[in-house]
């Protein structure tokens, strides 16, 4: 891992910063494997039960970093997305762990869409996404055109890729895009608290809800029902529900290990 991405452990919390401040932590392909390699510690690392990706200095990110795109040894748009944001983006949604998007600053192109792809979205008021794309002749991409129109319909989701406006934060949440927009200065606080609580719950449980939740997306209700039935299963074997029945019974808070 080079000093592009960071990452940190405490009590449960894995944090991965995207580490490139003077270019508003855009990826090249350095970072994107970093990244990766960040993400795959914390889906093997049973003591990792929720993840938080941020950005160091003003920005979250600010997606593609443009020289590398246009260099000379540029390996070109196809090996970059599928290198650097496809696998990334794979990696977060299959993680069978709550991802949070602590967005601290401006979030723009693959950077917006990367936030989009993580469990929870927390913002600052004062940020704003923008699917820059258009601004320069491109698609969304890094999930974006998946996304954006199960989150907010297809007539928004085309306002926001075609146009390429800035979207406050406060708009995102009014438009069911993030989970919260919050004030600069209790930003941190919310952040934490969220992923204390993720990382004190049933991670299991969790996992599969969210599996569950993304195959839903495509299954038919018979299929889906199916999946329910096996994945309710796995979760009531799991040490984590024998607490939760146990604590229910004997009238206390449960403590989950995420087993």
């Amino acid at each position: 891992m080079t000093d592009s991405i960071l990452s940190h452990l405490h009590h449960g919390v894995m944090t991965i910063t995207l580490n490139r401040p003077e270019v508003f932590n855009s990826f090249n392909q350095g970072m994107g494997r970093a990244f990766q390699e960040a993400l795959d510690e914390a889906a093997q690392d049973d003591n990792v039960r929720c993840v938080v990706i941020t950005g160091a200095g003003r920005a979250f990110c600010a997606g593609q970093d443009l020289k590398e795109v246009t260099a000379e040894s540029s390996p070109g748009f196809k090996v970059i997305v599928e290198e650097t944001y496809n696998r990334s983006i794979r990696r977060i949604c299959d993680m069978d762990k709550p991802v949070v998007a602590a967005v601290n600053g401006v979030a723009a192109g693959a950077g917006a869409n990367i936030a989009l792809a993580c469990d929870f979205v927390v913002a600052k008021s004062s940020v704003k996404f923008i699917q820059a794309f258009a601004n320069i002749g491109l698609i969304p991409d890094s999930g974006g055109t998946y996304w954006l129109p199960r989150l907010v319909g297809m007539a928004r989701a085309k306002a926001l890729t075609m146009l390429g406006a800035p979207l406050p934060a406060q708009d995102a949440q009014d438009l069911g895009l993030i989970h919260s927009c919050v004030a600069d200065d209790a930003f941190q606080d919310e952040v934490d608290q969220l992923a204390s609580k993720l990382a004190s719950m049933p991670t299991r449980g969790l996992g599969l809800t969210k599996k569950a939740l993304h195959a839903g997306a495509h299954n038919t209700l018979d299929v889906q029902l199916a999946l329910e039935l096996d994945w309710q299963f796995e979760a009531a074997e799991t040490e984590d529900y024998a607490e939760g029945v146990a604590a229910f019974l004997e009238k206390r808070s449960p403590k989950f290990q995420g087993r």
